[in-house]
């Protein structure tokens, strides 16, 4: 026959704390995943935004650089200094 033991109130209360402690953090882990991942999406959108004004900034400077040739932009008062 098995020997059959009785926990205690307080270690059956130990166990209890550290499940409950245990719970919370998979919760945590999973709310600090989804937050990764909205963040992530985030960074994609963001990265999609960077190459497309990379894209439009090289088209302008190579557009200006056709009409204009080499140089260096004022754009307070709209003119370019050529570089010779």
């Amino acid at each position: 026959m098995a020997n059959i033991e009785k926990l205690t109130d307080q270690e059956i209360k130990q166990i209890q704390t550290l499940q409950d402690q245990q719970s919370e953090l998979i919760e945590k882990f999973g709310q600090l995943e989804y937050q990764i991942q909205l963040l992530e999406l985030q960074k994609k959108k963001l990265t999609n935004q960077l190459e497309q004004f990379n894209l439009k900034e090289t088209e302008l400077a190579n557009d200006l650089n056709k009409k204009y040739g080499n140089g260096t932009i004022n754009i307070q008062d709209g003119t370019i200094t050529k570089q010779s």
